[in-house]
């Protein structure tokens, strides 16, 4: 007997996938009060493997939402790179140590932790804001994608083009299968060595006649890895080519070794037995990436699963890093790779089915990108679909996802075509040897792709979103983001020279004036779907720019579009450059920059001073920003931090700079 359908639903956003990406999706909605679902075809969360390396860029995303502590607390701390190639004789030397990122870069450096852990902070963060009507619905997944063309147009309330049809798995059909044989857990199943078995589940439940339902959404975001079910029915490919270079992975292991550097991350090349990276990890263990030169692909171009075990891939460990010795008792899970770059097509559908992580760009773990480019692809995406959907933004913010993301991922895969051929391939032996790689190129690439690799070098082009001078298509991937905005808008980066439009806003030491507590600008920027409107205020006590500072705040208090939005939506945060010790907030500075509440008395946290602190030094945040400590400017960044607008702080053409910014971005 068939068991019936439950009652159709709907919902504002369904996230397809509960990785990294979807968390992070998942995550923007809770904060913006989005009607929202999360499916995962899998029973459980990750408890083992996976990725493990977070950025820069990455923990200041966590921190805009507030968890950056517990990952930075439970984490290994990546500070150094050991570099090992052989010597003339063929053994292997260290021949290196470089930092392990760009000194001065962010106020985080790299760190490794279990991605289980970095879930469960975005699953405790997801129920917190939402109140447990967002969880992750878990042994679910999509079996049928319907889109009504003519309704992607609409961008009405109550238009709900999608309808998904949601078929639910018993606990036995949503756990993956292991290898025979093995003791070990591995991830093999989410390995591009690996089929997709989303079909073989849809069928197996059919079958047994399991339960589906109907949910109708406004829009879809296809979280859903590299074999993605939500690219595949949209007709979108990945575009690009694997090679024949096999790695295996033992994460994570507690090694037993006389390896000198086992506590470093280490690149290692052997004279003729393949490459090994190090990545040391919490609790004793390590991550050993081991390069299999003895496992070839077959005339398919894809290696034989079955040649592949934990034994196959320490040995082959074993011979890159000898003479040292190198075993292990413990190992908590194991999986194996082919390398390719691939990267999609298209990342949007009509901008109402998205696709973000895995599922538009593929590419080598090894450089520390995949689980963080995926999670910066939904950090983009996650706050334009929350102040859509509210009515808050104008649908047209949404064609950027694809213009700015796609242009990074295509930057990612140019990068790591690079760096992973340089990583597999033979040292050369002398500077004659033209097949072999340079170890003095390799250690170059190192270098130059740490700021890539930090995530910190993202840098958006001209949209509505980017007051940007120049061709927006050509910034960006080629997506025509400017025709739809109501008028172009171009900022003045002089004004601000090192706050730079399109890119993440930089974080210096500030005081706050009430209480002169240092803190990193930065961390004011929090994650909470509101745009910032930041004035450098200049120099306050000068009766000049004082009335400068209140035309502009005259203005902003009486503004008929953003007076209504100002603290909900927009936020405002003021920073000063005279002494702090001369200037007093309720004397110094319009009201609407630090407003009274009746319940709550005044704001005392939005006014800061560019001076020098009592315990932690002076932060110079006007000459780090670029900003002239007299006239000032104004700069608005985007609720994911990037920098949209930089203007002349006034009444007149500053001020016209700032409405005509907001009306391209807002409804109204």
């Amino acid at each position: 007997m068939a068991v019936p359908e439950k009652p159709e639903s709907k919902c504002d956003v369904l996230i397809v996938g509960a990785g990294p990406a979807g968390l992070m999706m998942a995550a923007w909605m809770a904060r913006c009060g989005i009607n929202a679902r999360i499916v995962d075809k899998r029973s459980t969360k990750i408890f083992s493997g996976q990725a493990d390396g977070l950025q820069m860029r990455s923990l200041e995303i966590f921190d805009s939402f507030g968890f950056a502590d517990r990952a930075w607390k439970e984490a290994n701390h990546m500070i150094e790179i050991c570099m090992w190639n052989p010597g003339e004789d063929g053994t292997i030397r260290r021949s290196d140590r470089i930092p392990d990122v760009p000194i001065g870069l962010s106020r985080f450096t790299q760190i490794v932790l279990h991605q289980g852990r970095i879930e469960r902070f975005f699953l405790d963060h997801i129920k917190k804001y939402s109140k447990d009507s967002l969880h992750v619905e878990r042994g679910v997944l999509p079996e049928s994608l319907d889109i009504a063309a003519d309704l992607c147009d609409n961008h009405s309330p109550d238009s709900y083009p999608i309808t998904v049809k949601l078929r639910h798995l018993t606990e036995e059909e949503a756990t993956p299968a292991q290898s025979n044989g093995s003791t070990v857990s591995d991830g093999l199943f989410r390995s591009n060595l690996a089929d997709d078995d989303t079909d073989d589940l849809i069928a197996k439940s059919r079958e047994k006649q399991g339960s589906t339902e109907i949910v109708k959404a406004k829009y879809m975001v296809g979280c859903d890895g590299a074999h993605s079910w939500t690219r595949r029915q949209l007709g979108f490919k990945l575009e690009g080519e694997p090679t024949d270079f096999i790695w295996g992975v033992l994460a994570d292991v507690i090694p037993i070794t006389d390896f000198p550097d086992i506590r470093m991350r280490c690149a290692v090349h052997s004279a003729s037995s393949g490459s090994l990276m190090v990545i040391p990890r919490e609790n004793k263990l390590v991550r050993l990436y081991i390069q299999l030169t003895e496992i070839k692909p077959d005339a398919s171009g894809r290696a034989d699963r079955s040649q592949i075990t934990p034994e196959t891939i320490i040995k082959a460990a074993q011979k890159i890093i000898a003479p040292y010795n190198l075993t292990y008792e413990y190992c908590d899970w194991w999986t194996a790779y082919q390398i390719g770059q691939r990267v999609g097509t298209n990342f949007d559908y009509k901008q109402r089915v998205f696709l973000a992580g895995d599922a538009v760009h593929t590419h080598s773990p090894k450089a520390g990108q995949g689980m963080n480019v995926s999670m910066q692809d939904a950090f983009n995406l996650g706050w334009k679909l929350g102040l859509v959907v509210k009515g808050i933004a104008n649908p047209s913010i949404l064609k950027t996802y694809q213009s700015e993301r796609r242009r990074v991922a295509k930057d990612l895969i140019d990068f790591d075509h690079k760096f992973s051929r340089l990583f597999s391939g033979r040292p050369a032996k002398d500077v004659l040897d033209e097949t072999g790689v340079s170890m003095a190129d390799f250690k170059e690439a190192f270098l130059k792709g740490g700021l890539f690799a930090s995530g910190l070098s993202v840098d958006y082009g001209a949209s509505m979103l980017v007051a940007k001078p120049g061709d927006a298509a050509e910034q960006g991937d080629g997506t025509d983001v400017a025709s739809s905005s109501k008028t172009r808008v171009i900022g003045k980066q002089h004004l601000a020279s090192n706050i730079k439009l399109g890119m993440r806003f930089p974080s210096f030491k500030v005081l706050n004036q009430s209480d002169a507590r240092p803190w990193h600008f930065q961390e004011r920027l929090k994650s909470d779907g509101r745009f910032r409107l930041i004035l450098f205020a200049g120099n306050v006590l000068s009766p000049a720019q004082k009335s400068r500072l209140d035309a502009f705040c005259a203005r902003l208090a009486a503004s008929p579009r953003l007076k209504p939005l100002l603290y909900t939506h927009i936020d405002v945060l003021t920073c000063h450059s005279a002494p702090r010790t001369q200037t007093e907030l309720l004397r110094d500075f319009p009201e609407v920059l630090h407003p009274f509440s009746a319940r709550t008395g005044w704001d005392y946290d939005s006014v800061f001073a560019d001076d020098e602190s009592y315990h932690e030094g002076y932060g110079d945040a006007y000459r780090n920003y670029g900003v002239d400590r007299e006239s000032g400017c104004v700069v608005v960044t985007r609720p994911d931090q990037y920098v949209g607008f930089v203007g002349e702080l006034d009444g007149e053409e500053g001020w016209s700079g700032v409405e005509a910014y907001f009306g391209g971005v807002l409804v109204g």
